[in-house]
């Protein structure tokens, strides 16, 4: 809830003003009713929530006194100068009316001229009190420049906001490049990944076709080992023959020279 320390204040004046505003081109109440509720409101009400739309309340009521000095600064001179100038100008012709009929005819008595002149006299006297209450300029001034400091205030801050989201922008797309970039980092280390633990599986459990060469190895080798075998088992007896020739040619000789 809204709260307003008086209705003499700036935020006072200008919700008087809201609420006159309302009243008359909202809810289209009538001049009277509308000097009367303002009247109200100014000398001893706190809670404006049935006036407006908005939840105000009034830390201090004014009196009857103060309360009729505002009423006649910001509602009357403000929103009814016009009218109560327009009855002067309506007294004083008919003044002039009196007056002339008067003067030219007997159909008109003392009376009524005196009545036309006492209800210019009341009429110039209402203007009088209501033109002394008068709307200080110096007010509207500083109420116009205290808004405009604030429109000028939120502008700014309007701006330092999209500062920062343009600047919070550039930052996310930064973010964005980088995720990308640690992405395809991450599914080339997870390829490398998959073939180490593939070669790793190899490793462990060699594939069939693996197991095919080994044995078709292993059966080479071992023809081979056969091979060797008979190689060697022929060496043997290739030395063997030799042997006994060298024994049979030098039993020969040794014969040979005996006989």
């Amino acid at each position: 809830m809204e709260k307003i320390d008086s209705l003499m204040s700036l935020q006072g004046r200008s919700l008087l003003r809201d609420i006159y505003h309302e009243l008359r081109y909202e809810k289209q109440a009538g001049s009277f009713a509308i000097l009367l509720t303002l009247w109200k409101i100014c000398v001893f009400e706190r809670d404006i929530n049935k006036y407006i739309k908005r939840e105000v309340q009034i830390s201090y009521v004014l009196g009857f006194w103060r309360g009729t000095m505002l009423w006649m600064q910001e509602v009357v001179n403000r929103y009814f100068f016009a009218v109560i100038n327009s009855f002067v100008y309506f007294g004083a012709a008919i003044l002039l009316v009196l007056i002339g009929l008067r003067r030219f005819s007997d159909l008109l008595t003392d009376e009524m001229v005196i009545a036309g002149v006492i209800f210019e006299a009341g009429m110039l006297a209402t203007m009088f009190i209501v033109m002394l209450f008068t709307p200080d300029d110096e007010q509207e001034k500083y109420s116009t420049q205290g808004e405009s400091s604030d429109s000028a205030l939120l502008m700014d801050e309007v701006g330092e906001i999209s500062v920062d989201f343009a600047s919070a922008v550039v930052q996310l797309e930064e973010i964005s490049v980088t995720m990308k970039a640690f992405v395809t980092n991450q599914g080339q280390i997870l390829s490398k990944l998959e073939e180490l633990n593939q070669s790793y599986a190899d490793m462990s459990n060699p594939n069939p076709k693996m197991i095919g060469i080994m044995e078709k190895t292993n059966a080479e080798l071992q023809n081979l080992q056969q091979n060797i075998e008979t190689l060697n088992k022929a060496a043997e007896s290739i030395k063997k023959a030799e042997i006994e020739a060298a024994v049979r040619k030098e039993l020969e000789r040794i014969l040979q020279s005996r006989i």
